[in-house]
């Protein structure tokens, strides 16, 4: 029987998981999980569920009515009863608490995203008119304090490589694992660098997923979409180095197919990627903590730097590519259907989206104030009238290329 694919084998161990955390909720948030279960991913319901979890945990300790009580028999009506300013005294509560012993922290973005999951969970039984009141939805948003983009600059990028490639920095002990990894792991970090996938991507890869054959790897988004993520030559040959190798390797039992193996023989991990950006990273620089997501900065800062094609900036998020799949990069477009233009419109702002994700905060700035930049020009054809087949729009009179 075929091994499932790596993001399904993910997602079933996420409901299960998920399952067990929503029997720590109060019975009623079943028809919530319900709810969202179309819209939302495994992951995304689980954060919602430990964000719920630590808010009812916290309206038991801190209201003496609610301590004799279990938290599973807690009634709806319970979220009328709530009032903003009880909101308000958890988010400051949440700046430092301890559970089990252990202390737990959140900055203006951890607080941020526990508020959005209660919004979330409050507008849905509002929507439903099963509560009357909606506390969560006047309680104001932290603000977020901007933070310092770390990536690697080109020539640390450069270093990062050599380092992965000879070991010389390395350890003694980490020398003699390096010789039986340093194929796989210089393959790993030039396609991470190359090409910007997520972390999780990346190991979910399969050996089917790769097309030498066009430079490209068949990636598995986030959001359920297969896309095709193309690369360029010195990927190609870190990877085909990497593939000689991996073809003579017999995997474990049920990871036949991944690309990236383990020593043990089976699919890498997400945490053992992160361990291996993190020991040769720090041979490079000590001062920046660099993660796989660090890379995905690097990689879209560095193409950017180089090209200024907006397009590639957006080359791991977005299909780029016409009916006839050629690369769609070029500014000045001409339309039958002056309609037309508005998908690729809807493309950039997207793709100002994902730079958001990414912390590119004054790539995003530039980028608009170009956009805003541009005329618009509609003209009739010669033999038409009202709605000619000749309209167009051409983009013109900006600075982009």
């Amino acid at each position: 029987m075929k091994d499932k694919a790596y993001y399904e084998d993910v997602n079933i161990k996420n409901e299960l998981k998920l399952r067990d955390m929503i029997q720590k909720l109060p019975k009623f948030c079943m028809d919530f999980f319900i709810g969202i279960d179309a819209d939302k991913s495994s992951r995304t319901k689980i954060a919602y569920a430990y964000d719920l979890q630590t808010f009812f945990e916290y309206m038991k300790s801190a209201n003496p009515s609610l301590k004799k009580y279990d938290i599973r028999d807690y009634p709806i009506s319970l979220l009328d009863q709530i009032s903003p300013s009880d909101i308000e005294e958890y988010l400051f509560y949440l700046k430092y608490y301890e559970k089990d012993g252990v202390v737990h922290t959140n900055d203006e973005r951890g607080i941020k995203r526990k508020l959005a999951s209660l919004r979330t969970f409050y507008n849905f039984y509002f929507r439903k008119e099963f509560i009357d009141t909606n506390p969560a939805s006047k309680v104001t948003l932290p603000k977020i304090h901007e933070k310092n983009i770390i990536r690697l600059d080109t020539d640390e990028v450069a270093q990062l490589l050599d380092e992965v490639e000879s070991g010389d920095s390395l350890s003694k002990n980490q020398q003699r694992f390096h010789e039986k990894t340093k194929v796989r792991d210089l393959a790993l970090m030039t396609l991470l660098l190359g090409t910007g996938i997520r972390v999780s991507e990346c190991v979910g890869l399969d050996m089917d997923d790769v097309d030498f054959k066009n430079n490209g790897i068949k990636v598995h988004r986030k959001g359920g979409a297969d896309v095709i993520v193309y690369f360029g030559d010195e990927v190609r040959d870190a990877l085909l180095s990497y593939w000689e190798e991996r073809s003579i390797i017999t995997p474990a039992e049920g990871h036949a197919n991944a690309l990236f193996l383990s020593l043990q023989r089976k699919r890498i991990s997400v945490r053992s990627v992160e361990n291996l950006v993190k020991k040769y990273s720090r041979l490079v620089t000590t001062v920046k903590n660099i993660t796989p997501h660090k890379l995905r900065s690097t990689y879209g800062t560095t193409l950017y730097q180089e090209t200024g094609d907006i397009y590639l900036e957006y080359v791991t998020h977005y299909h780029e590519f016409d009916e006839d799949g050629r690369y769609m990069d070029d500014w000045v477009i001409w339309y039958n259907d002056p309609f037309s233009i508005l998908p690729m419109i809807g493309r950039i702002f997207a793709g100002c989206h994902q730079l958001v994700v990414l912390e590119e905060y004054q790539t995003v700035y530039d980028l608009l104030s170009r956009i805003f930049e541009l005329k618009f020009f509609i003209q009739e054809g010669e033999n038409s009238e009202d709605a000619p087949e000749e309209d167009y729009i051409e983009l013109s009179d900006s600075n982009i290329k």
